[in-house]
């Protein structure tokens, strides 16, 4: 992936984010988006070697939209200033966990899991968690996961180099004993985990070999989640 490239057009555009400047540039937008595809396709395949359940996957399953939706927004700039895609096997429109790659100057990065999951989702993540939380320890405080990806609350979202959960509740949440031993679970408002990357990463061809590694350590977290996701969708 040329990301050099991706990443320079992306610079200019977040200074000229206009409909005019765009239309000026559509070529080379269609250029870099090609090549960003193509690296996603590539990830398709390297991921699917160890999770086969998204090998069916075609890019365009994945690859969000670039035109930004300004109809509830303050901020009417047209489009987005990144390239994002999500890796999921029900989709990119999905609850289910996936993983996703962002390529945004300044702010490259990888994460896996799921987000934004509707309270009632929530809560059965949080009862199996607790029903279960011997497994889940084991699958979130391992070594190799603590040292990617951090621990609840460690790192915070569009700030921090890593983390694991994007938001949290300051108290239990209803319903749930505030006492809890593992109480810092059950708070997450979402069980998604991130590690920013710089610029420079998706240069070349190791960045496949780094995103299976980490991909692959935060995948027994996301099952957990999925398995209780799946009963719903």
């Amino acid at each position: 992936m040329q990301a050099k490239r991706i990443l320079t057009f992306l610079t200019e555009l977040m200074a000229n984010n206009n409909r005019p400047w765009f239309l000026e540039h559509k070529d080379e937008y269609n250029e870099c988006r090609a090549d960003f595809e193509a690296g996603i396709a590539q990830a398709i395949v390297r991921i699917s070697e160890f999770d086969p359940e998204i090998a069916h996957l075609q890019v365009k399953d994945c690859v969000y939209r670039f035109n930004r939706d300004t109809r509830f927004s303050p901020d009417k700039s047209p489009y987005k200033n990144h390239l994002g895609a999500y890796i999921c096997a029900h989709g990119k429109k999905a609850l289910r966990g996936g993983y996703y790659l962002h390529l945004e100057p300044g702010n490259c990065l990888m994460a896996a899991g799921g987000y934004w999951l509707p309270t009632n989702i929530l809560t059965s993540c949080r009862n199996e968690i607790m029903g279960n939380i011997d497994e889940w320890r084991r699958r979130v405080e391992n070594a190799p996961f603590v040292k990617l990806f951090g621990r609840p609350g460690e790192g915070k979202w569009g700030e921090s180099s890593k983390g694991f959960g994007l938001e949290s509740l300051k108290t239990a949440p209803s319903g749930f004993p505030r006492d809890y031993e593992f109480i810092q679970y059950l708070r997450m408002k979402d069980y998604c985990c991130w590690v920013r990357v710089p610029d420079t990463f998706f240069e070349g061809d190791n960045w496949l070999n780094e995103i299976v590694k980490a991909f692959q350590i935060a995948k027994p977290m996301m099952d957990f989640i999925n398995a209780v996701v799946d009963d719903y969708e």
